[in-house]
């Protein structure tokens, strides 16, 4: 299966959730105030959130006004492409995998962090970078355990602390390690909670103080994970994260077990943070990269072929059919 049927498959939940009112919603008609207020409550039922959803229909509004349109299915593009805008990553986005970096992952206990870490290890490891788990959030009870299971699935090394060890101290360790084993990604598993802000941004200021003096060439990033299906709390978390530990990054995971994914939209737009890999599923493999065209065609496109497309199908079919025979 490939990338797109998994991402597909993936926001199965939402597109159920929301497929056929969207193909509704474009049946042939005059553009008119209905419309909008149709696409504003199906927005807005998908999680996109309510301010990402006012940003979103003015953007479509002035694009039909600027394009004359007068039929709603001329429309449908133009919808797609106003929320693609919304959630367009910037070209620096993943300049962090370009060299040696430390990525720092934060996040609740139960989003999904330790997993998400596990199969961003696989990735890199794939692709033939040399990669080490750092296990520095210390404070969850079987947290070292866990991660350990995940480094023996992706097939990567770990460096690892005792219950209730100074995070910082754990990092410390990983980095000497990674540099002398010249790795390319050292992923830190850190930050397990957030009921306390400034011991929070105590932790961390902690660990890039040591990342400064041990690995100051390092590239550096820090993900937030979220619960996709925590919906709007999802934002909450995300927004007072990125107020503690100043986030460069999302990773959206259980994309696959909410029937409301336009969470993914309204993070990015809404707090100016980029998602930058999401989780479609529960295997090694279901994390990835986020593309927001691919995510916002899964989430919205059409499943009713347009009669023209499905001619040019049948002429490769004919065509394939062709080639077998000579």
């Amino acid at each position: 299966m490939g990338l797109f049927d998994k991402l597909k498959n993936g926001l199965a939940k939402t597109r159920d959730n929301i497929a056929k009112s969207f193909d509704n919603v474009f049946t042939p008609c005059e553009i008119d105030d209905d419309f909008y207020d149709e696409i504003e409550e199906l927005l807005i039922m998908s999680d996109v959130g309510v301010n990402t959803t006012g940003v979103i229909l003015d953007e479509f509004k002035e694009k039909v006004k600027s394009e004359h349109l007068k039929t709603t299915d001329e429309s449908r593009k133009f919808l797609m492409d106003s929320i693609k805008e919304q959630m367009t990553l910037d070209e620096t986005a993943y300049d962090f995998e370009k060299g040696k970096a430390v990525i720092l992952v934060i996040g609740v206990n139960g989003v999904g962090k330790t997993t998400s870490i596990g199969k961003l290890a696989a990735i890199y490891k794939k692709e033939g970078k040399k990669v080490m788990m750092a296990a520095a959030d210390t404070f969850r009870a079987a947290a070292g355990e866990q991660l350990s299971e995940w480094a023996n699935r992706a097939g990567v090394d770990i460096v690892r602390g005792s219950e209730g060890q100074d995070p910082a101290s754990v990092v410390f360790d990983a980095l000497r390690s990674a540099k002398a084993k010249n790795t390319d990604m050292l992923i830190c598993d850190t930050a397990g909670r957030l009921h306390n802000k400034k011991n929070l941004m105590e932790e961390l200021k902690k660990i890039h103080r040591i990342i400064d003096k041990e690995y100051p060439e390092a590239l550096r990033e820090t993900l937030v994970v979220i619960d996709g299906t925590t919906g709007q709390n999802g934002l909450i978390q995300a927004r007072e994260f990125h107020e503690a530990a100043d986030a460069t990054g999302i990773i959206m995971t259980k994309l696959d077990g909410t029937a409301k994914g336009g969470i993914a939209i309204a993070v990015q737009s809404e707090l100016n943070i980029p998602v930058k890999f999401i989780g479609v599923g529960e295997g090694l493999d279901d994390l990835q990269r986020f593309d927001p065209d691919a995510f916002v065609e899964a989430l919205f496109a059409s499943d009713n072929k347009d009669p023209e497309d499905e001619a040019a199908d049948d002429m490769t079919l004919d065509a394939e059919d062709e080639d077998v025979n000579t």
